[in-house]
């Protein structure tokens, strides 16, 4: 038989009958025409170029936040304004994702550090306060004005007022003297004094207890002397940095010498409300109101005042006042009303 016959016939049975043990690794070949030829591929070879020993090391920084961006958030931190800051870093983060916590960092860092300085300027002001003497943190304005009318009456009035106040840690004084003097054809239609002195104690940050001591001259109101002693608590229902309001309430009891009737003592209730808003950097508005409800007589005022910075310390002053006595003396008014533009000066 050919070779090239016999073989894809007997190679497999000759397989089969070599134990698998004994059958020695030779490279596969293929039959090809009268002879064999070896299978096995050309072993591959690669070409690389010579590497340096040792490898060199090259210092490299890790990856950071572009100096522009960087030098963006600094420019905000450097004005002091938490929310140019804060608008600033939601920039940054925005269009920087990958460096949010590097961007993260220097807004946290701003953060504790104006902390910090405000911790030590209020514990600084808070010595300060706690080691002042009885007659020092005292502030005060000064307001004068008058009016001049001409018509059917000639009219001519002066106002004045004195306010000073003292606020500590927990105590705050309040003293208050004004004055009103009017002349009509020479007739004096308007003299009024007043002066009253209030502390008022914090018990939390919103609640707070207070006393009032209060004097009055109207005689032409019919009275020569009016004292109204009250005492109660009080609450601010807004306290921000351009506005606060707060109210009050408790009983009281007022001693009146009358010009033609006999003088009494009564007690009545009072309530009064202090609203302040600064519209912005030069001007304000000011609202205070009280009303002493009693059985026989109750009395409530009303002062409207806007305020306009005209110089450092110096304001104009427009305002409107009136006073209500359900139960005045003979010949009295019950209501009285009063315009004043005055100048006020602050100290």
């Amino acid at each position: 038989m050919p070779l090239k016959t016999f073989l894809p016939v007997a190679l497999p049975s000759l397989l089969l009958a070599v134990p698998v043990q004994a059958q020695p690794l030779e490279e596969p070949r293929l039959s090809v025409d009268e002879g064999l030829v070896d299978f096995a591929p050309e072993p591959l070879r690669l070409d690389l170029p010579d590497y340096p020993w040792p490898t060199p090391f090259i210092e490299v920084p890790p990856p950071s936040l572009p100096k522009n961006v960087k030098a963006m958030i600094e420019a905000a931190i450097d004005t002091d304004d938490s929310a140019t800051v804060a608008a600033v870093v939601k920039m940054a983060i925005e269009t920087q994702p990958y460096d949010k916590a590097e961007i993260k960092a220097m807004h946290r860092a701003y953060l504790d550090d104006k902390a910090a300085r405000l911790a030590a300027k209020t514990e600084a002001e808070t010595r300060r306060i706690r080691e002042s003497g009885v007659l020092e943190l005292w502030k005060g304005q000064i307001e004068l004005g008058a009016f001049h009318s001409t018509g059917n009456t000639t009219n001519f009035g002066f106002t004045g007022s004195l306010k000073l106040d003292r606020k500590g840690i927990d105590w705050e004084h309040l003293i208050l003297a004004t004055a009103d003097y009017q002349k009509d054809s020479g007739t004096v239609t308007r003299e009024k004094y007043g002066a009253s002195y209030q502390p008022r104690y914090t018990i939390n940050d919103g609640v707070f207890t207070y006393g009032r001591f209060q004097y009055e001259k109207d005689e032409i109101q019919g009275y020569r002397d009016r004292f109204s002693f009250s005492g109660g608590l009080g609450y601010r229902l807004i306290k921000r940095r351009n506005m606060t309001l707060s109210v009050e309430a408790g009983p009281a009891v007022r001693r009146t010498n009358y010009i033609d009737d006999p003088s009494e003592t009564t007690w009545s209730a009072l309530t009064s409300l202090d609203f302040d808003w600064k519209l912005n950097g030069t001007l304000a508005l000011t609202q205070d109101a009280s009303s002493y409800i009693g059985s026989d007589n109750s009395t409530f005022t009303s002062l409207t005042g806007i305020e306009a910075g005209m110089a450092r310390g110096l304001k104009a002053k427009l305002s409107y006042s009136i006073e209500h006595e359900t139960a005045p003396p003979a010949g009295s008014l019950k209501t009285d009303t009063i315009s004043r533009f005055s100048l006020v000066y602050g100290f």
